[in-house]
């Protein structure tokens, strides 16, 4: 368990990667391919769309085949097959189907990892383990930073994706040897998606949970990059140097969040405060949106640690999941977490394409920050009527 457990934390990683690296990539895909801001957000989106629209047939192939073999084929076919499509890519067309193709093979590995931990291990562990296992994946997100722009520079980007695709064909190859499906106690009950959707506590998590990640995942994921670009003529190493410190950022936010819970008794309030906490970053960074390079990275940094809500409201939401819709559950929490992203990527490509060019060349970002804020603010106040629970001090 403990090497398939390695492994699935391996291919988060990966998939963290996928999920942040046209960030860094942009100015080397613009020259080369002529793929625009406009073009690599709407790939982003897909992404992060196809990713979330596999949520329902990744929760029924956790609680009927169990997370080996919904993991691993999906991981060889789209990660590999996706990657290596990226690195043959001539148009912008085809970063999109690659990138739709890789969210396909990219979307069950952390809900097979939550699948394992709902079933092996107490209640009481599972938010931090929760919270260890994106520590362990946002490694990806460091990796798509700096490092990323050194691969780009010395062996090129097709050639880093090659290797990618690999990487991701043996992970795939490697979970479904060694993963083992958890032991499930025989029960009459057979759970739906219907049936989820029944428990009203959820109703207040899932909008936060589609706004939060929402602005993380976009402005790591993409809008870094042409925002330092664009306001302030960075470079990509420039570019490279602050995609890794949100991204280190990001790190240690699941790292402060996972005991939180257990050292103040609520779930709900530490939620709330570090989303609150976000959105003050939000504001600051929309008045200080052309100050310097320096003030706009500390500021995406702090959106990027407390907006690190993810484990944390996923683990709320595990609360009230009984045994028997645990995989559907997660997925459809996650299906609203990922789904958001790709959402406010297709929305927030809009708003760039309408408002370029401008009279005031920052505009474009001051409104996708605006956009991001508005979306916190309407989630933030629906979560206030969530119902709070106590973890188990384990």
């Amino acid at each position: 368990m403990n090497r398939g457990i390695a492994l699935l934390a391996f291919a988060y990683v990966l998939s963290q990667f996928f999920r942040a690296f046209l960030a860094v990539l942009s100015p080397f895909l613009k020259a080369d391919i002529g793929a625009g801001p406009e073009n690599l957000a709407f790939a982003s989106g897909l992404w992060f769309i196809t990713f979330a629209a596999m949520q329902p047939a990744i929760g029924w192939g956790l609680d009927t085949h169990g997370p080996r073999r919904t993991a691993a084929i999906l991981l060889l076919i789209g990660g590999g097959g996706g990657a290596a499509l990226f690195a043959l890519a001539t148009t912008p067309a085809h970063v999109g189907l690659a990138m739709a193709l890789i969210g396909v093979g990219c979307a069950p590995v952390l809900m097979a990892s939550y699948y394992i931990f709902a079933l092996e291990y107490a209640p009481a562990r599972f938010a931090a383990l929760a919270a260890l296992m994106v520590v362990v994946g946002t490694l990806g997100n460091l990796v798509a930073s700096y490092p990323m722009t050194l691969a780009a520079e010395t062996i090129g980007w097709r050639a880093s994706l090659g290797a990618l695709s690999a990487m991701s064909t043996l992970t795939a190859i490697g979970i479904w040897i060694w993963v083992r499906d958890p032991l499930k106690e025989p029960t009459a009950q057979r759970g739906s998606f219907g049936e989820v959707l029944r428990i009203r506590a959820l109703w207040f998590i899932f909008p936060l949970m589609l706004v939060s990640y929402a602005q993380v995942g976009a402005l790591r994921g993409l809008w870094i990059g042409p925002y330092l670009t664009e306001v302030f003529r960075a470079d990509p190493r420039v570019i490279g140097q602050a995609t890794l410190a949100m991204g280190i950022a990001m790190v240690l936010g699941p790292l402060a969040y996972g005991p939180l819970d257990r050292v103040f008794g609520t779930r709900k309030w530490i939620i709330f405060i570090g989303s609150a906490l976000m959105l003050v970053s939000t504001v600051a960074l929309i008045v200080l949106v052309e100050s310097s390079v320096l003030n706009v990275v500390l500021l995406m940094c702090s959106i990027g640690f407390f907006g690190s809500t993810y484990p944390a409201i996923m683990s709320h939401g595990r609360s009230f999941l009984p045994a028997h819709l645990v995989g559907r559950g997660v997925t459809m929490l996650n299906l609203c977490s990922i789904g958001g992203v790709g959402i406010a990527q297709f929305a927030t490509g809009r708003i760039h394409a309408e408002l370029t060019p401008a009279s005031v060349i920052s505009l474009p970002y001051t409104m996708i920050l605006l956009f991001f804020a508005v979306l916190l603010t309407v989630g933030l106040m629906i979560y206030l009527f969530s119902t709070d629970t106590r973890p188990d001090r384990a």
